[in-house]
């Protein structure tokens, strides 16, 4: 649907905590070209996010983060996930700066390029909440140990997989966070022009790779 084919009519918050939640009173136009009765929605609201999948293209490892989600264990599933680098963008920060910032918190790692992939909703059935993807080249040689934010309650596991292990993770469902799961297909798409990029036509200098 158009923009101009919903309209909210209130917004209310109705819980504040670790994360907010808001209600609203909206309507839409139906597909006979009338519109709906008010009906009330509740929104998660967390912000907007970033992820990065680490990937040292000359070694082809890749870089996977272990994490304890205490919610998942109300959906029955093991607390300790298997994810990518995520964080929140805060006010005033750009995309770019929180990728590097939680790249370096949660994996020790700096990225020699950062590229962004895609943009996707997670939940967009009860969150407003976007992510951000970006593939970041690192050395994986440097990867390793437990890293994270004290003061977030954070322990976190690095681990660096050969490229094959991690695709072999997720053909066998034992990769269930969604971010991550989207950015190793995207990985395996495109395994092989990172890995062996096509080179320039003889004679001709390849321009340098953008910062």
């Amino acid at each position: 649907m158009r923009d101009e084919d919903f309209e909210s009519l209130a917004r209310e918050t109705v819980f504040r905590g670790y994360f907010r939640v808001e209600r609203l009173t909206c309507r839409h136009r139906r597909h006979d070209g009338g519109w709906t009765e008010p009906y009330r929605r509740e929104v998660f609201e967390r912000g907007h996010a970033v992820a990065v999948l680490p990937y040292d293209p000359t070694a082809d490892r890749v870089v996977l983060i272990e994490q304890l989600r205490p919610p998942v264990a109300l959906a029955g599933l093991p607390v300790r996930q298997l994810e990518i680098v995520a964080g929140i963008i805060e006010p005033g920060e750009t995309p770019e700066a929180v990728a590097g910032r939680e790249l370096q918190e949660e994996s020790g790692l700096a990225a020699g390029e950062l590229r962004f992939l895609f943009r996707h909703l997670p939940s967009p059935g009860c969150s407003s909440e976007t992510i951000r993807v970006y593939l970041a080249l690192v050395d994986a040689s440097a990867a390793g140990g437990h890293h994270g934010l004290a003061e977030e309650h954070e322990e976190i596991r690095v681990l660096a997989l050969p490229a094959q292990e991690a695709f072999r993770l997720v053909a066998e469902g034992r990769i269930e966070n969604a971010t991550a799961l989207l950015a190793l297909q995207w990985l395996q798409l495109h395994h092989a022009a990172l890995r062996h990029p096509p080179g320039p036509p003889a004679g001709l200098q390849a321009p340098p790779l953008p910062r």
